[in-house]
């Protein structure tokens, strides 16, 4: 399946999108992101649309809403089988509803039905979603706006369909894009930069730690947008203090403040002057046949291989003699250079290079799990650290599933990737990283590729400031619990963010606060302000939330088997009070304007298309072969069996479905469903 972004027809066909307006606010290192997007229906008869967006792939989603006509529909987060129960007695009453729940595939992957468009209608959906900023190779934060979602690549057996968009060509792209973007920093703002047109960046007080800055008038959605942050003193470690939301119970995660730490260290020289020159470099370089694509949409001929093979070239011509290297390449498919990893050498170094200039995106679909599977099966040299470099455009659509065998095998190596071309998936390219203990870099053109390759090897040559201490020097009265893991690392231009609930007379306190940070080799004091102002949206909350929440998810699979309905209580607890979802949450929405029943065509989800198969087959036994029902029983059966592990919720619906396809009477029962 193969859509647009944006609005959809029940066809796939794209709605009309009249206006895009984001608006962008930055504290410090983390953003919410407020995107309204109004669409109008220019046809002669009804659209059942459906949503579908790009999110970044850290993001939490904490609002959505839509408004079809003069009905408005805002969505809730509950706990998700409450959440499925509301909305079939929804749809059963005649009323819209509309379930979002996370992809069981890939996080940065989302659709929604939201219902049925009439003729000469507008539609109006409300987004909101918070993130934290990447830290770049020349110190800056990148946010980026994604225009399109690159068509994600099915692996071969993989169960489930991934809802799958693809490019729209800019020729299509009539609508116009507003953005405006407002920073605050305990740190001057020094400047902000785009690959867009941008009006002249704004400073709202003399400090220069407030400003705004928008997009020129008349830009057109038809390629990301990129925005870069630049703050002065970029390694000074900062503070943001949030006050709790005011109609939240004290004691709780939105009731309380929470503070926010940003270490972005630049250690001492004596602390990097033991940079390692050994190692293992395994470089797994993206083949499929979408890295044939161009890197964006401007008149450049510039391929996503050809950037791939020049980032892989530098690479190559920079490692330190003596260490050790290999090569691997995959599509459908997957080859090495090396049997093994070889000793770096002019000999090797030669070789290699010349292999890969002659590379082409020509070995098909995008299957990544078994290269990394053979990667992972191979011993690790002694005294060699391993160091995995990934190249990819990121179009897969079993991103979990790769992403949890690199945190599987993170203690044996770091892993360090590059998103190839506009379009790729940060919820792969941020998570390989993440969990693998490197950097993620993303390469939209030729400008930043140098410097973006160049430190990601700093990083892997670098060693690690381990045995880090961190103290909360706090006022009487006050108590802090860090709701993020414990930091057991830092590298060099590594970013960190510690959350963390205060509780107690937070306001009352002095105005000033220290949080000493040390190792052995270092230590930071870090000065937070505990005078509390209010603030419209809770940013720092809701991420905090995230984290707490990913971290109480990451808990709950590792007792698998022995599972803790306590842990999963507490995750249904902070999602439905922060409301940020989770994997036992959705959003649920229910028409709320006049409490009447609303007519016309009922909200379908997607249905797995073998479960709708199954059942319409037993549909048509029971209907019209029932003379020879010794020859099908047994199959149809074990078909029930299937269908009952399968665990679908919309087995109702399809019956009634089927039913109505086939022209028949089947009762659910009968089938043994």
């Amino acid at each position: 399946m193969v859509n647009c972004c944006g609005l959809l027809t029940a066809n796939k066909e794209p709605v009309p999108l009249k206006s895009v307006g984001v608006e962008l606010e930055v504290r410090d290192h983390v953003a919410t992101v407020v995107s309204t997007l109004n669409y109008e229906n220019k046809e002669d008869k009804p659209l059942e649309a459906v949503f579908v967006f790009p999110l970044p792939g850290d993001a939490a989603v904490c609002h959505f809403s839509a408004t079809i006509g003069q009905t408005q529909i805002v969505a809730e987060v509950k706990e998700k089988q409450e959440a499925r129960e509301e909305y079939d007695d929804a749809l059963s009453s005649g009323q819209q509803a509309f379930l979002l729940e996370e992809s069981e595939q890939s996080p940065d992957i989302f659709s929604l039905s939201v219902g049925s468009l009439p003729p000469g209608e507008s539609a109006s959906i409300r987004l909101e979603y918070v993130t934290e900023l990447a830290v770049q190779a020349d110190d800056g934060l990148r946010f980026c706006l994604p225009a399109v979602l690159n068509p994600r690549y099915q692996p071969q057996g993989s169960e489930g369909a991934s809802v799958q968009v693809t490019s729209v060509p800019a020729s299509l792209v009539p609508y116009s894009l507003s953005f405006s973007a407002r920073v605050s920093s305990p740190r001057p703002v020094s400047k902000v930069e785009s690959n867009c047109s941008l009006d002249p960046l704004q400073y709202l007080n003399p400090e220069q730690t407030q400003a705004t800055v928008k997009l020129a008038a008349g830009h057109k959605f038809d390629r990301d947008v990129e925005l870069l942050i630049y703050y002065k003193d970029a390694h000074q470690p900062t503070a943001v203090v949030e006050a709790g939301q005011a109609s939240a119970k004290p004691g709780t995660l939105m009731g309380d403040p929470v503070v926010m730490l940003s270490l972005y260290p630049e250690f001492p020289q004596a602390v990097m002057s033991s940079v390692a020159s050994c190692g293992e470099f395994v470089f797994l370089l993206d083949r499929s046949g979408s890295m044939d694509c161009p890197m964006d949409r401007s008149k450049r001929r510039e391929t996503r291989i050809g950037s791939a093979r020049d980032t892989l070239l530098l690479l190559l011509k920079s490692l330190p003699m003596g260490c050790y290297f290999n090569i691997y390449s995959f599509g459908s498919s997957f080859q090495h250079i090396f049997p093994k990893s070889v000793e770096y050498s002019q000999k090797t170094m030669e070789e290699a290079l010349k292999t890969v200039e002659e590379m082409g995106a020509d070995l098909g679909g995008t299957e990544i799990l078994n290269p990394l599977k053979h990667i992972y099966s191979q011993p690790c040299i002694p005294n060699q650290p391993r160091q995995l470099f990934v190249f990819t455009d990121g179009e897969v659509g079993n991103t979990k599933e790769v992403i949890s065998l690199v945190k599987k095998n993170s203690g044996s190596h770091r892993c360090f990737s590059f998103g190839i071309g506009e379009g790729a998936s940060s919820a792969l390219i941020n998570g390989l990283a993440k969990e693998g203990g490197g950097h993620a870099q993303f390469i939209t053109g030729t400008d930043r590729m140098q410097p973006k390759v160049m430190q990601s090897l700093r990083f892997a040559l670098q060693p690690a400031v381990v045995d880090i201490s961190v103290t909360w020097d706090l006022p009487k009265g006050v108590s802090v619990t860090v709701l993020s893991p414990p930091i057991t690392a830092l590298f060099q231009g590594q970013r960190s963010l510690i959350y963390a609930q205060l509780t107690g007379e937070v306001g009352a306190a002095p105005s000033h606060s220290e949080i000493p940070l040390w190792s052995d080799f270092f230590n930071i004091h870090v000065q937070m302000c505990l005078c509390l102002s209010p603030v419209c949206r809770l940013t720092v909350h809701r991420l905090a939330a995230r984290t707490l929440i990913r971290s109480l998810e990451m808990e709950e699979r590792e007792r698998r088997g022995e599972q803790d309905k306590g842990v999963k209580k507490k995750v249904v607890e902070v999602s439905v009070q922060s409301g940020v979802s989770s994997v036992f949450t959705a959003f649920i929405a229910v028409n709320k304007g006049d409490g009447e029943a609303v007519q016309g065509p009922l909200v379908r989800r997607n249905v797995n298309q073998e479960v709708w198969a199954t059942i319409l087959a037993l549909i048509w036994l029971h209907g019209f072969k029932m003379d020879a029902q010794d020859e099908w029983q047994l199959l149809a059966m074990k078909a029930v069996s299937w269908l009952r592990a399968q665990n679908a919720s919309c087995v109702t619906e399809c019956v009634e479905a089927g039913n109505a396809l086939l022209g028949c009477n089947v009762k659910k029962d009968v089938l043994g469903l």
